[in-house]
């Protein structure tokens, strides 16, 4: 690990950008460097990394659950698709506030932008991710309570 010095604006400005947008966690990568930035709770706990940036790594196809209305595919074939609903951070998924509630949504089920259609558990904190767009649910590809990578495509809202 070099031994750089901390851009202490950079993160102040990741720490407003955090805020705003609702983030639980932030991560960017440049050249070399990589920087990460969580939120604990109400408080903001800033954890900045400088380290080389890891190798590239090819991912393994995503299957989704064999429940009636999931699709099953790999999650390169949907990631372009422009109602695909990606993960904001790794967790764990839920579609549920809890294991008694409802889904928050279903195939089928039309949302609003906005509305919650699942969470993630992220450090012992649940984040609800909200719908980026109003549509019907065509695809849910994940399995309850399983865990999720940055990036995974979760659901498809047409």
């Amino acid at each position: 690990m070099k031994n750089k010095e901390v851009d202490k604006d950079l993160i102040r400005e990741l720490a407003a950008l955090m805020e705003d947008a609702g983030l639980s966690e932030i991560e960017i990568e440049r050249d070399d460097d990589r920087m990460r930035l969580v939120r604990a709770g109400t408080a903001a706990a800033a954890a900045a990394v400088a380290q080389p940036a890891p190798a590239a790594v090819t991912a393994a196809p995503a299957i989704a659950a064999a429940a009636p209305g999931v699709a099953a595919a790999p999650e390169n074939d949907l990631a372009g698709h422009p109602g695909a609903v990606v993960s904001p951070i790794v967790g764990t998924a839920y579609h549920a506030p809890s294991p008694d509630d409802a889904p928050f949504v279903q195939v089928g089920d039309k949302v609003a932008a906005g509305q919650t259609i699942l969470v993630i558990e992220a450090m012992k904190t649940f984040n609800e991710i909200p719908s980026p767009h109003g549509g019907v649910v065509r695809q849910i590809l994940f399995e309850n309570a399983s865990p999720i990578e940055y990036g995974d495509v979760l659901m498809i809202i047409d």
